[in-house]
């Protein structure tokens, strides 16, 4: 009996608690999760709705959100795929193979040096190869025992081969025009494009600009072609998603997603503005787009910043507005004018800023002036600050050159600057800039090649290689294993007189170098190095004795 009266009253108690742990009194662990769910109007009833945010009204201010919270009228959300957006934009993608005649001297064992490609995009120090993002040499036999004895005995002669290179592009225009980089098409002696269904064209260059690494290329076909949409890279923010399309080692057409990381960014070009991305671009992604949510174009991806020649998390991209003034101007033109103040200007360091009355560093400092230029009819002196250019606030030295490129010649803009402390307001009629005109002293005849490059002595160039005469042409670059760098010529120094006649301009010494050249003989030149002058014998190509 004692057993029973136990058992029934261990289990009232048991049933007591499991009815207090449905009311909530004391809940189990998990007990919330597994009780079943009071119908609609009980829930109504628990937990009433918050009232939605009455509407914005006109005229009324509304306070900005705390710090570290989103603000009222931004937009949030979850991107789930971009799946959608590549399906709609990768048509408009396409792959660019070229491929580049390369003459050499023969090299021991029939190696055949890299050619102007490279894995960050092209050789920049040669203004923009054309080989692509990939060099690949080819058409030497490997292992040829008996060429190095032919090259020291004088019997190498010149080798030929054929150096190819990979890059992306996009579609502008349904009639076939393409944006590419120009260190991809720069110096293609072929250019093949490949479409997304697979269709190949032979594609010709309309134009090309290195000072922004842009190439306008064009296909011919009776069908319209997909055309990707330009956006506007003024309005993306650090922080976008992006998405680059590209066909990276030539292994297809390659999506990778991620953040613009910068904006603005400089790498040594005097209209550097690059979008930073750390989106995965490699080597072959070169002149393909970075493109954002809505499916815009907003850069021409370019260069990475590697070490290894692959991906680090660090990309750079033209930006787009940049990019559609410079294809406006290729397609009409072939070619790009810029407009030009005719200033030399330096950084604006606190130091500077402190002893010109400045607040803080900004602006551009005007180190000279040309006074038959622009600036100088303008009124802008050496010791300027500028602040302010056609309306634009000059932040520093890297702003003002890419926003007097964009002025249209002609154009009277105001400019304002510092000047003892005081500020002054001026007008400037923008001229148009003149590229350093460059020539190679060589002709058509195998072997008359003199491997140097040469331009005239403009103030830009006697800056970059420190010239104080305006006599003579300078020599800009010098070949590798060429009679110049035989003769030991070196970039920098100024040819003076070609065989006992004085060269006053870039027309004299072509004209003189080819006369020298036809004739297949020694020529004597007179070059002047710093503040000495010397003689050199340039002997012709293949004049080599064993």
């Amino acid at each position: 009996m004692v057993k029973k009266i136990a058992a029934v009253a261990g289990g009232v108690f048991i049933g007591l608690i499991i009815a207090f742990a449905r009311v909530g009194a004391f809940p189990f662990w998990g007990s919330d999760s597994n009780a079943p769910k009071p119908p609609p109007a009980q829930q109504a009833q628990a937990a009433p709705a918050e009232p939605l945010p009455a509407p914005p009204v006109p005229g009324v201010h509304v306070a900005p959100a705390p710090p570290n919270a989103p603000e009222p009228t931004e937009k949030v959300g979850v991107i789930t795929s971009f799946a959608p957006l590549v399906k709609r934009m990768i048509p408009a993608v396409v792959s660019v193979n070229v491929v580049q005649d390369v003459k050499i001297s023969g090299m021991p064992f029939g190696i055949a040096p890299g050619g102007p490609g490279d894995d960050n995009g092209g050789d920049e120090e040669n203004g923009g190869g054309g080989g692509g993002d990939q060099g690949g040499g080819g058409g030497m036999p490997p292992g040829d025992p008996f060429d190095q004895l032919r090259r020291y005995f004088g019997q190498g002669g010149q080798r030929e081969y054929k150096q190819h290179g990979l890059g992306s592009g996009v579609i502008v225009s349904a009639d076939g025009y393409i944006l590419t980089n120009n260190h991809v098409v720069g110096n293609a002696d072929e250019i093949h494009v490949t479409l997304q269904d697979k269709r190949e064209f032979t594609a010709k260059v309309i134009g090309k600009d290195a000072k922004t690494d842009l190439g306008l290329i064009k296909i011919d076909t009776k069908d319209a072609l997909p055309v990707a949409t330009l956006g506007d890279s003024n309005s993306t923010d650090v922080g976008d998603w992006v998405i680059a399309i590209g066909n990276p080692f030539n292994v297809g057409m390659t999506v990778t997603a991620g953040i613009v990381s910068a904006k603005g960014r400089i790498l040594g070009g005097d209209y550097d503005d690059f979008i930073q991305t750390d989106a995965s671009i490699n080597p072959g992604n070169s002149g393909g787009p970075l493109i954002n949510t809505r499916g815009e174009v907003i850069g021409i991806n370019t260069a990475i910043y590697s070490r290894t020649g692959a991906n680090n998390g660090i990309g750079f991209a033209i930006p787009i507005d940049m990019a559609r003034n410079v294809m406006d101007q290729l397609k009409a033109h072939g070619r790009v004018v810029r407009g030009w103040l005719g200033v030399e200007i330096q950084e604006v360091t606190p130091d500077l800023a402190q002893s010109f009355g400045l607040p803080k560093p900004e602006g551009a400092l005007v180190a000279s002036a040309d006074k038959d230029g622009p600036a100088g009819k303008g009124g802008i002196e050496r010791g300027d600050i500028v602040l302010s250019f056609n309306g634009h606030p000059v932040n520093d030295e890297h702003e003002l050159p890419a926003l007097v490129a964009q002025t249209p010649i002609n154009q009277k803009v105001p400019v304002e600057v510092v000047r003892n402390g005081k500020h002054v307001s001026l007008e400037v009629t923008i001229g148009e800039r003149k590229e350093p005109q460059v020539a190679s002293a060589k002709s058509e005849e195998p072997g008359g090649n003199w491997g140097m490059q040469v331009g005239d002595i403009t103030p830009e160039i006697a800056q970059e290689f420190h010239l104080e005469s305006t006599k003579g042409v300078v020599i800009q670059k010098v070949a590798p294993d060429s009679p110049s760098a035989e003769a030991g010529l070196q970039a920098g120094d100024v040819v003076l007189e070609v065989n006992h006649e004085k060269i006053a301009a870039l027309a004299d010494f072509i004209a003189k170098a080819k006369e020298a050249q036809t004739q297949k003989k020694p020529a004597l030149l007179l070059v002047q190095r710093g503040g000495a002058t010397l003689y050199t014998v340039i002997k012709p190509a293949g004049s080599a004795q064993g």
